[in-house]
């Protein structure tokens, strides 16, 4: 096999995984009618030209050219998602769950529990690799230790604090009442009240995980890549904390060794 055949089967393969990266990054949001739109656009541009519809084929050139210097601000989610996405990818450096160990995961279940059965409200972000200082400035900084009491009196009901988000990153509860994007998908259950569209907004513009009580029913969720997982239970819950803690130990022990 030649080189240049090489170089262009690899070419091809690029471009493919491109694309399908692009395509799981837009799905299930706007940005699929959006691009449904444009491809219906440049069909029609490509049959004026063929038929000669000078006028036609004028105006959709230069609607074109605008919609080229517009897309950049249409959609600044999706390509900030993709960028940070990229960022993830392992090339910068871990930070994953510094100073986690069982006695965090076991007061984090067991407080969800106890919020559950009481049916007390709660959203609750666990930073991963990428850093949520942005959200963590809109809260009330708390830098404290992980602690089952602690997470029970924030989101009691006459705590000031019990609105919006509490954020834990690097092993510690960083601030609470934190104010968070809400996922503006389409296909989500209109049911769900802002906890969970923020729990899907936040685990869409980060590696985080959220975790949802909700206060009408003490359901269980967990969201994590855009992908909310509901009716938990707290077996489920602990299995879920334990391995993506432990999946997390492991790259980043892996990594200091290659």
């Amino acid at each position: 096999m030649s080189w240049r055949i090489i170089t262009n089967l690899l070419d091809i393969f690029i471009i493919t995984f491109i694309i399908y990266f692009l395509l799981n990054i837009i799905s299930g949001t706007r940005a699929v009618q959006l691009i449904k739109g444009l491809a219906l656009i440049f069909g029609i541009a490509v049959l004026s030209q063929l038929l000669k519809l000078n006028t036609v084929n004028w105006f959709l050139d230069s609607f074109l050219t605008i919609i080229m210097v517009t897309l950049p601000i249409v959609f600044q989610p999706e390509l900030r998602r993709a960028l940070e996405q990229i960022g993830r990818g392992g090339f910068l450096k871990e930070q994953f769950w510094q100073n986690w160990g069982p006695k965090e995961i076991n007061d984090i279940v067991s407080a969800v529990a106890e919020m559950s059965e009481e049916k007390t409200g709660a959203l609750i972000v666990i930073s991963r690799r990428v850093g949520l200082k942005n959200y963590i400035e809109t809260g009330i900084k708390l830098e404290s230790l992980i602690s089952k009491q602690l997470l029970l009196s924030v989101f009691q009901h006459h705590s000031p604090l019990h609105d919006g988000a509490l954020i834990i990153e690097n092993g510690k509860i960083q601030a609470a009442s934190c104010f968070l994007n809400l996922s503006t998908r389409s296909d989500i259950n209109p049911r769900l009240g802002t906890r969970h569209r923020a729990a899907i907004g936040i685990t869409e513009e980060s590696d985080a995980l959220a975790l949802v009580v909700s206060e009408e029913t003490g359901v269980i969720s967990v969201a994590e890549d855009g992908t909310l997982k509901r009716y938990l239970d707290t077996a489920e819950l602990r299995e879920a904390l334990s391995d993506i803690f432990s999946r997390s130990k492991e790259k980043s022990f892996m990594r200091r060794h290659l």
